[in-house]
């Protein structure tokens, strides 16, 4: 089989899959590396923003994942101690058919990595990367299959890192973990039948110690998703003794939020809590050489404005417009190292120009809504203003769509 590649992905979720479809729709001999079996359950607030479903309906999944997906997103809300706000979500600056939506990472991720398969993309999994070297402009990814414990040898000149963010591994992107901190945040993740949360609300939790947010997904399930502080953690654990930790979470968020009380008083847990962390939040790495990194790898928004997934898919979306937009003449994957600095010179300008708002408002807002006494403020502020939410939310990057720096741009329809 076919070792030398025009690229390498290494990760095959939302931003790696992406890449692959976009590049290999353009030509390119594409390879994904991913250690995970698909369908897989992840931590995630599973909210895809509805200026992200016209580049999935390029990718050639939206049609099935709106089949799937839950119910349209009009309003946004918080939930915090006993207040129960929300507003309309703040109006599209294009036309779209789409509204913001959610669908569980174990569909969305199966179906972006299938579509890359079917683009052209050599697709290994599950397969685990030992080693990277760099060998005169090339890189050699030695991988190991899972099922024969096989080592194999990937060749390509340029590499994208679409990693998670808390990964440690060969890659230059993944960065070894900082000692433990009270203030690591860890995430959260279960499922509910028979909520009475009103369909098209999607709203902000804020508890002492963290915060989190609902919303309706597939299957007639809502989803929870929290980050919480590694202190507030341990006190969760000590309050609810012989509970395992999401349990404890939870029962800490239902005493602090009505509105979650309220809402999954008489609705059933489906599947267990999943959990994941320390996450590491903030701009990571935008590569070196012939690596570049999108999605998580990149940089990490606080899940506060569920904007996760988009940014993972949009990056990506950035990243190859790049790519396509300085191959040679032949339709060849660029090799120079002159082409790559150009090019990721232009990918992090782009990058920042897109992302930095949502970026630094995430970092804002979780602050804000971790701490008892600000959340107190702000929930005063809320209810005489209301509109603050709708604003918000188009401040989150919500309803705008995705800007290039290049002429060509994978973004528009």
């Amino acid at each position: 089989m076919e070792t030398r590649y025009d690229a390498i992905i290494i990760g095959g979720g939302p931003s790696g899959s992406t890449t692959a479809i976009l590049l290999a729709q353009a030509g390119w001999h594409v390879a994904v590396v991913e250690k995970s079996v698909f369908p897989r359950r992840k931590v995630c607030g599973e909210f895809i923003s509805a200026t992200t479903w016209s580049l999935l309906r390029q990718l050639g999944v939206a049609v099935p994942l709106l089949e799937i997906a839950g119910p349209a997103v009009h309003r946004v809300g918080i939930y915090a101690g006993d207040a129960m706000i929300a507003a309309p979500i703040a109006s599209l600056d294009e036309p779209l058919c789409d509204h913001g939506r959610a669908a569980g990472r174990e569909h969305l991720d199966a179906l972006l990595l299938k579509r890359a398969a079917s683009a052209g993309a050599t697709v290994w999994q599950p397969c685990t990367l030992l080693a990277l070297d760099s060998l005169g402009g090339d890189y050699d990814c030695t991988i190991l299959e899972k099922g024969t414990r096989r080592p194999r040898t990937l060749r390509s000149r340029l590499i994208v890192a679409a990693h998670g963010s808390w990964e440690s591994g060969p890659m230059p992107t993944q960065t070894l973990r900082k000692p433990p901190s009270a203030s690591d945040l860890f995430g959260f993740k279960a499922h509910f039948h028979g909520s009475s949360l009103p369909t098209d609300l999607m709203p902000l939790l804020a508890f002492p110690g963290g915060y989190g947010g609902m919303v309706h997904s597939d299957g007639g399930r809502v989803s929870l998703s929290c980050c919480v502080r590694r202190d507030q953690l341990e006190h969760c654990r000590q309050r609810a003794t012989n509970q395992p930790a999401g349990a404890a979470v939870f029962a800490h968020i239902a005493s602090s939020c009505r509105g979650v009380a309220l809402a999954l008083d008489t609705a059933t847990p489906s599947g267990v809590w999943l959990s994941s962390g320390p996450l590491r939040t903030g701009i990571h790495s935008f590569g070196r050489g012939g690596i570049f990194a999108v999605g998580n790898a990149a940089a990490e928004a606080h899940p506060v404005i569920a904007e996760g997934i988009s940014m993972a898919i949009q990056s990506a979306a950035l990243l190859c417009a790049q790519l396509l937009a300085r191959q040679d003449v032949r339709g060849e994957a660029p090799s120079a190292g002159e082409s790559m600095l150009a090019i990721r010179r232009a990918y992090t300008a782009s990058w920042r120009r897109n992302f930095s708002r949502r970026l630094h408002l995430a970092a804002l807002f979780a602050n804000l809504f971790m701490r008892p006494a600000s959340t107190r403020i702000a929930v005063a502020t809320l209810r005489r203003f209301p509109q603050l939410l709708t604003d918000g939310s188009g401040w989150s990057g919500k309803t705008e769509p995705l800007r290039s720096l290049q002429p060509y741009d994978m973004a528009r329809p």
